[in-house]
């Protein structure tokens, strides 16, 4: 006969978050562990997180700090669980999301079920067209400044469940390890990069912002992913005096906004209106006054977003990275399989608003296609002249090989 466990956790639930662990990311914690490691011994790895789940004795183990770039002057840093941290946090997260989702606001878009960054940059495109002002909000370090006390508050509101409730609190204390092998405690923050600091997160701001939000200011419309947070108003003394607000609510939650990043931005054109700031960045997108032209072929300006400098720069720092003139010893093919899941998940992404500016990404990945032609093919003899007729020529006989021709997108880059 088998001995009772405290807690009732399916071994099924165990087995559904090891699938869902499986198909995402396999990077290793601080065990080092692969995900080929963990499926060596699958049943006995997976009934270690069931028992010890069960019983109560579940310890998460310190996550490991991995800073990846930011910007061209900073990191994020990001805490990576090991990979049965992963599927205990996942356990966890398949019980609580179904219970807390309900609650969310409708225009909290971040790590939501059927909800995406393009949904949240579409509504921000068309509140920028009926309101004159935005308030653009950043929150100083959020992941890392969370309020413990105050998510377990949150997290009370919406289960009463014991080993829920335990295990989160666990891994909101769990240590992180350096690069250098230094141990650190935490007492505050949530590490980006853990299952269940998204749905936390989420969580936290639901009732600092989001709900505040519909208390106060019942009227006021904005779109959060996460902490990226557009606000829209019609007035600047409105932004001004609900920047101020917000400000010091944050504050009440152990919050801060970042005075630089933080700004209130003119979205419309007119006579006597001016602004310091006319632009706002919000998921890789910038918002500015752009030419367009409608249907009918009538120009005009309008307030819109376009993939942003930073992402373009981050976009040609990874072509750069890929080195296609090193690959001479590669066929065509070759080329397609490297780059062509990438430049499709850009496609899918950045190309869905103002495209003209994105296709400036794409005729850069032609422009090192046909550098890499002109190393390749001796009959191109190095000429870029040349290699652009090529590249011209096959994109019009082949352009599905790559997803950039398939759009019509055909040319190099000017002055390259």
């Amino acid at each position: 006969m088998t001995e009772a466990k405290p807690f009732n956790i399916s071994r099924h639930l165990v087995w559904r978050a090891y699938q869902l662990v499986r198909s995402k990311g396999k990077a290793s914690g601080v065990d080092d562990m692969t995900m080929e490691d963990f499926d060596e011994d699958l049943k006995g790895n997976l009934y270690k997180i069931w028992n010890r789940m069960s019983s109560g004795c579940y310890i998460p183990p310190a996550v490991k700090l991995v800073e990846i770039p930011k910007d061209s002057i900073s990191t994020r840093k990001l805490g990576i669980p090991t990979i049965s941290d992963r599927i205990a946090q996942t356990v966890v997260k398949l019980i609580l999301e179904p219970e807390i989702e309900p609650c969310f606001h409708p225009d909290s878009y971040g790590y939501r079920p059927k909800r995406s960054a393009l949904q949240a940059v579409e509504a921000a495109k068309s509140r920028c067209w009926k309101y004159k002002w935005v308030v653009d909000l950043d929150i100083k370090g959020f992941f890392d400044n969370l309020d413990h006390k105050l998510v377990m508050k949150a997290l009370r509101k919406h289960t009463n469940s014991k080993w829920i409730l335990l295990y989160i609190e666990r891994w909101l204390k769990a240590p992180v390890v350096d690069r250098e092998g230094k141990v650190h405690e935490r007492t505050k923050g949530t590490p980006q990069g853990g299952v269940v600091s998204p749905l936390i997160a989420n969580l936290f701001l639901h009732y600092a912002l989001d709900q505040w939000m519909n208390q106060k200011f019942p009227d006021v419309v904005f779109e959060r992913y996460a902490d990226d947070i557009v606000i829209h108003v019609q007035t600047e003394s409105e932004a001004k005096r609900l920047l101020e607000a917000i400000r010091a609510r944050l504050d009440e939650c152990h919050l801060e906004l970042h005075p630089v990043k933080s700004k209130i931005v003119l979205c419309k054109q007119g006579y006597g209106m001016d602004s310091e700031h006319t632009s706002f960045d919000f998921l890789g997108f910038t918002f500015r006054p752009r030419e367009s032209v409608t249907r009918t072929k009538i120009h005009f300006t309008g307030f819109q977003p376009a993939v942003s400098g930073k992402s373009m720069k981050k976009m040609r720092q990874v072509v750069r990275d890929w080195n296609l003139t090193s690959l001479c010893h590669c066929d065509l093919s070759d080329i397609a399989k490297l780059i062509c899941p990438t430049v499709s998940g850009w496609i899918g992404y950045y190309r869905k608003f103002y495209r003209t500016e994105f296709n400036k990404i794409l005729s850069y990945v032609n422009t090192e296609i046909a550098k890499w032609a002109c190393r390749k093919f001796k009959r191109l003899h190095r000429s870029m002249r040349q290699a652009r007729h090529w590249l011209t020529r096959l994109a019009t006989r082949d352009p599905s090989l790559f997803p950039q021709w398939g759009l019509g997108v055909t040319s190099c880059s000017v002055g390259q």
